[in-house]
């Protein structure tokens, strides 16, 4: 018997409900980590002080900024060290993170 959706269809839907419990882990690896730069940056990103929001922040131009100031390229005070304990794909899923949440 042919299953309505087509074997394909129904074999990546298995598929994903499969993975549905590995990308929620890693979402609260990434929430984990975004929570370390709300010291600075505010929950969720959205600064209420004189710190950058990164709520809604270019992915590309996070990801830059981190690797200049891992380089020292970018001054700082502090996130020239901080960065240094975030490896790139930690640096580009919290990218992804804060490009999503929505803006004060």
């Amino acid at each position: 018997m042919r299953h309505p959706l087509g074997f394909a269809t129904a074999l990546g839907l298995a598929l994903m409900a499969a993975q549905a419990p590995a990308l929620a882990q890693d979402m609260n690896k990434i929430r984990y980590m975004a929570a370390n730069c709300a010291n600075c940056h505010g929950t969720d990103g959205r600064s209420v002080g004189v710190m950058e929001s990164l709520a809604g922040y270019d992915r590309e131009k996070f990801i830059t900024n981190m690797k200049e100031f891992r380089s020292g390229d970018k001054p700082a005070t502090i996130m020239h060290q901080l960065v240094k304990g975030y490896t790139d794909q930690q640096i580009a899923d919290l990218a992804v993170y804060f490009a999503a949440q929505k803006k004060k």
